[in-house]
């Protein structure tokens, strides 16, 4: 049997109840201390006094600094040699300035094109907005991480960036849901659209996800601010995600894992299956159409918002897989890495491409503005 050290840990089997998408979801899946091989039959008795003497040193040197405020020391990505580190930072910075340029542009598009002033892309922009938030929150350190090597963040900087990554990925989700109803409104009620989704409609669901959104991460958040750490506490993880404070604290971790899995059921499967509910409607009315060209117009209204939804819950399950597998630390970097990504350079090109009211707002705008600097360097 492998020696065990100071700091072992098992992945907690939730196997069970946990087949939920969510990355909170993670929290669940604990890894309980080496506590718990000291009632482990299968130790050998050798090893009994020097686990027990790990468990102490811990204990007694886990109080934090002398003004109970600890640094936490982003690890990044742990086998990521560091001649590697400028190509990693040109990558997320491509990415980054994609994230940017893609969702500022639909930002641009939605508000100078009156044709666009529409319930749809009133919910677009706002998801717009939330990817740019998204990654803001957590690519600047990554850059700042792999370009000058600032591995230190603030304990309040850190629960911060932990609380705000939560909050807009909660939004996102929640978004992503009112997007479904508007296309349930138009495609199922057409006659009751302009009154049902009127611009006082719209702006109330959008604020109540926003709001929502911006509550539901607070007990974890707090929950966290009070667990026990080092003076420098060790995140094996390029930014503040929930799951990697918890492993990095030594304070009893249960109370954070009935949290997480009470928070994951409230925004990963709660707002998934109402978009399907929705979306079992829309398939409902729209087999009732009579001519294939009615179909086939209904579908394409959709086919946007269900590229984005797939994407959202993919990347997701990417990050959740990567967790739940028996892969290196690296991989389950990567997967949330890949998660807090993936989505926001995806969402603009789904619905620059997909989307011909969007293209051609784009396009439009892109050639007002080349021939403007045109003009301007002529003179």
């Amino acid at each position: 049997m492998q020696r065990p050290g100071c700091r072992a840990h098992q992945v907690l089997d939730l196997s069970m109840v946990l087949n939920v998408f969510f990355p909170v979801v993670t929290v669940c899946l604990r890894m309980v201390t080496s506590k718990r091989y000291l009632q482990d039959p299968d130790v050998p008795a050798a090893y009994l006094p020097e686990i027990q003497l790990c468990f102490t040193m811990e204990a007694t040197t886990c109080n934090g600094s002398a003004d109970g405020s600890p640094v936490f020391y982003l690890v990044g990505i742990p086998s990521l040699p560091e001649n590697f580190f400028l190509p990693v930072f040109f990558i997320f910075l491509l990415f980054y300035f994609l994230i940017l340029l893609g969702n500022a542009l639909i930002l641009v598009a939605v508000v100078a094109e009156p044709r666009l002033h529409k319930p749809m892309y009133f919910f677009l922009i706002n998801l717009s907005t939330l990817d740019i938030l998204f990654t803001t929150t957590t690519v600047p350190k990554m850059l700042s991480l792999f370009l000058l090597g600032d591995h230190f963040l603030s304990f309040p900087a850190c629960l911060l960036q932990m609380y705000l990554f939560q909050s807009f990925t909660c939004s996102e989700a929640f978004i992503l849901v009112v997007m479904a109803y508007d296309r349930y409104v138009a495609i199922c009620r057409p006659l009751h659209y302009p009154v049902h989704m009127t611009p006082q409609t719209n702006a109330a669901l959008a604020a109540c996800a926003w709001f929502i959104a911006l509550l539901l991460p607070i007990p974890a958040a707090v929950k966290t601010s009070q667990m026990a750490y080092n003076n420098i506490a060790h995140i094996y993880h390029c930014f503040c995600d929930h799951l990697a404070l918890v492993q990095a604290s030594c304070s009893d971790t249960m109370p954070q894992t009935l949290m997480g899995f009470c928070i994951a059921m409230v925004v990963s499967f709660l707002p998934l299956l109402l978009v399907l509910l929705s979306y079992a409607h829309i398939l409902a009315s729209v087999l009732r159409i009579s001519s294939r060209e009615g179909r086939s117009k209904a579908f394409s209204t959709c086919s946007s918002h269900l590229l984005v939804v797939g994407t959202y819950y993919s990347s997701i399950a990417i990050a959740y897989v990567a967790y739940r597998a028996d892969l290196p630390l690296d991989f389950h970097v990567m997967g949330n890495v890949a998660y807090a990504i993936l989505t926001p350079i995806l969402n603009p090109l789904i619905y620059t491409l997909r989307n011909k009211d969007v293209k051609a707002a784009i396009t439009k705008i892109t050639y007002l503005k080349t021939q403007s600097w045109i003009r301007t360097l002529a003179l």
